[in-house]
């Protein structure tokens, strides 16, 4: 989630701030939203912004904040908490601290241990301290290796490996002959988000999950590890939350509304959100042992890790005790909120937010992020002092509760849901932040914004625009010459779209509110997420040591937040959104198409005994069975639908250069005001009130996590994932509603392309 000289003058600053690459004729062109003359007083303010961080300030704010463990319920999450908004009231802003009361359980006993089928083995589960790391050695003070949201249990049942525990992994043991009835699986971190392993082992009627690091994704393969390096060391863990998050983040026991001290709550047993079998982490020091015990059939090779001995799957002699019992305390949280109030349109919201709790001291994650969003505050609060008065009301909020499953955010959504739904423009997330490239994704009505943001920002060590860098990057990735000539050609640079596993899914996909999420990365090795290892002196060994991508973080995030603020027009794009939409439409019918393919190509293999002339004897597998070929899927609404998008897109762009005519004096028309707030409810529209099927709190009909990925982002999901579970009633029910939001979107930019062209 995140990652060279220090600060020499202000001089300095100002000078290395102009990105590489702009020129006098571009910077006379006037910002998107903006007149000529308001255009040339923004820049002027964003200038003296960028100008302001510090990366001494980032480097003081980090060895403060990440000086001790500060998960939820500690004391220093608190004193964190109390500290950060002191230092918002000192920048100027309107300051409280707001306490939800949540459902956070700490281990109490924690055993896993080989008792049958080789050595008797007996799990550390402890994470060292090393001398050179100072932080490491507060153990009486570190929460425990574990997984927060396993149910308490105490089984004992043989071994079966799972590979990363997803579902294909299980469609491929199934051919194999191998059940996880009754077994405890261990399975290798990576290729979902952690709590789909539990969930998915569960439904196939295993008791108990092990999930460890294997060294090939995270650990000796990847570097050096550390201390000498900084990839994750052979006793290093990664903790984290196994709750049923895509389901409904926050509270467990309060889904919907905010955790106050009054709100009903549910039973423990009746969370469904608390994973159905006992879970922990390990290491792959701890796992070796128990993989080394495992006989049956060997692995197949894309299952086989980093460690030096034979992967096999099991079951076999090997039987594992798995004990998890867990204090089921309720936590106070707290969020920091500080607000500066708009001077024209206090009503009008811009929110930005990173997390302030860790599961250790979290240097990189999250604190890289926080040190970065203070000195953002610190810098609006010295343009305030020289006159600069936003024209929006600007929020600014440290979580707390993140990491369990996204705790502070989700009860402040659900608890100011109708506030937000009524107010919030925007909300600009980030959580985190390391050494490398600008990575943004979200709301692609924001796709152009966050472009024109991108190409202000100057990388630190390469001096190209961070939008500069971040293309040539994308044009190293592609796969094909259609991707690179793609993206040289087109003005804007895709965004990806936001799933979960951060603080803007309450606000994107509950509350209907545009998002987006944005940090440095790529160029510094993670080994040591969710470990003791995520410290100051790590960081500073490893990552950001000169604090240069934090204050590249703080440019990016105070201009972003500035230029929202502060626009006569709000800077909301529906050419790429419609773009964006048409891609998703297109993947949806390929998917179809290539499903129905796959199923007719499988079914006459079958019957041409494909399967039965290639099975080795020594190592059978079962065939696959017949399925019936699916019916065709009607896209008919869905293409109406972008169709109908596209066309309001385009009348929208010819409406708003009409208004940019004659340097935009309509754009200072009263009139805009109602425009803006129509452009507001545009992400509200792609919203519905029952939500997705079997997951409700989710109302987003474009973007929501997967029910089977958890982070990674399902796009179209109710289209796609019933597509992907072959439930085709459910698929073509669900094109319909689609199509119907699109619809009444496409009537909302209509109707405002039509109040803008009507502007004088």
């Amino acid at each position: 989630m995140t990652r060279t000289a220090v600060l020499a003058s202000i001089l300095f600053v100002g000078i290395s701030l102009a990105p590489v690459g702009h020129n006098v004729v571009a910077d006379e062109q006037p910002l998107f939203g903006y007149s000529s003359e308001s255009s040339r007083s923004e820049r002027q303010w964003e200038e003296k912004l960028r100008a302001i961080p510090s990366p001494e300030n980032l480097k003081e704010y980090m060895k403060r904040l990440s000086a001790r463990p500060h998960h939820v319920g500690s004391p220093y999450d608190k004193d964190n908490a109390e500290w950060i908004a002191a230092k918002f009231k000192e920048f100027g802003f309107d300051t409280h601290i707001e306490q939800f009361d949540v459902l956070f359980p700490t281990p109490k006993e924690r055993v896993v241990e080989l008792v049958e089928g080789g050595p008797k083995f007996v799990a550390k589960l402890q994470e060292p301290a090393l001398p050179q790391d100072p932080t490491s050695n507060q153990q009486s003070e570190q929460l425990p290796t574990y997984n927060a949201y396993s149910i308490d249990g105490d089984v004992t049942a043989p071994l079966v490996y799972v590979n990363y525990g997803i579902p294909e992994d299980y469609e491929q043991l199934e051919r194999m002959g191998i059940s996880v009835q009754g077994k405890i699986v261990i399975a290798r971190y990576y290729h979902s988000w952690r709590g789909i392993k539990p969930k998915v082992a569960a439904e196939h009627g295993a008791i108990g999950c092990l999930i460890y690091s294997d060294p090939h994704e995270d650990g000796f393969y990847q570097g050096e590890t550390f201390p000498t390096g900084p990839y994750r060391p052979p006793d290093g863990v990664q903790r984290g939350s196994v709750a049923d998050m895509p389901l409904y983040p926050g509270d467990p026991l309060t889904p919907g509304v905010g955790a106050t001290k009054d709100a009903k709550r549910l039973k423990i047993e009746d969370a469904k959100t608390i994973t159905k079998i006992p879970v922990l982490p390990i290491s792959y020091a701890d796992a070796q042992p128990l993989l080394a015990a495992l006989t049956g059939r060997v692995a197949p090779e894309g299952w086989r890790g980093g460690l030096g001995i034979t992967y096999h799957i099991g079951p076999g002699p090997a039987k594992v005790h798995l004990k998890v019992k867990s204090n089921w305390k309720t936590e106070p949280i707290y969020d920091v909120i500080g607000k500066i109030s708009g001077a024209a349109f206090p009503d009008e919201w811009v929110i930005r937010g990173n997390h302030h709790d860790g599961w250790v001291n979290g240097a990189e994650d999250p604190i890289a992020g926080q040190v970065a969003l203070l000195e953002e505050a610190r810098s609006l609060g010295e343009l305030l002092k020289s006159g600069w008065k936003p024209k929006r009301t600007i929020i600014y909020c440290a979580w707390d509760g993140e990491e369990p499953g996204l705790l502070g955010s989700t009860e402040f959504a659900e608890q100011h849901y109708d506030e937000l739904r009524a107010h919030a423009v925007a909300y600009v997330n980030s959580d985190g932040n390391g050494r490398g490239y600008l990575r943004i994704e979200g709301s692609h009505t924001l796709e152009k914004f966050s472009n024109d943001i991108a190409r202000e920002i100057s990388d630190p060590e390469t001096k190209l625009t961070a939008w500069k860098r971040q293309q040539l990057h994308e044009i190293a990735e592609a796969k094909t010459p259609e991707q690179r000539e793609e993206i040289r050609k087109r003005a804007d640079l895709r965004i990806p779209a936001l799933g979960s596993g951060s603080d803007y899914t309450a606000f994107l996909q509950h509350d209907g509110v545009a998002a987006l999420n944005i940090g440095f990365g790529g160029e510094d090795g993670g080994g040591i997420y969710h470990s003791v290892y995520d410290d100051f002196y790590w960081f500073t060994n490893f990552s950001d040591k000169d604090f240069v991508y934090g204050r590249a973080l703080a440019q990016t995030g105070g201009t972003a937040m500035m230029r929202l603020a502060d626009a006569d027009l709000l800077p909301f794009e529906f050419g790429d959104f419609a773009d964006t939409v048409q891609t998703y439409l297109k993947e949806l019918k390929a998917l179809a198409q290539k499903t129905q393919e796959d199923i007719r190509e499988r079914n006459k293999e079958i019957e041409e005994g494909v399967f039965k002339a290639t099975n080795d004897p020594r190592r059978p597998l079962q065939p696959p069975a017949v399925e019936t070929v699916p019916p065709h899927l009607n896209f008919a609404p869905m293409e109406n639908a972008v169709d109908g998008l596209t066309h309001s897109a385009a009348e929208y762009r010819k409406a708003l250069d009409q208004a940019n005519a004659n340097g935009g004096a309509a754009l200072a028309s009263a009139s805009i005001a109602q425009i803006n707030k129509m452009l507001i409810e545009s992400e509200r529209k792609l919203t519905n009130a029952e939500g997705l099927p079997n997951r409700p709190w989710f109302k987003h009909q474009l973007y929501a996590p997967g029910f089977y990925t958890g982070y990674a982002v399902k796009t179209v999901p109710a289209v796609r994932e019933a597509i992907e579970l072959k439930k085709w009633k459910e698929a073509d029910e669900a094109i319909a509603v689609v199509a119907k939001i699109l619809q009444e979107e496409s009537a909302l930019i209509s109707s405002a392309a039509q109040k803008l062209s009507g502007v004088k």
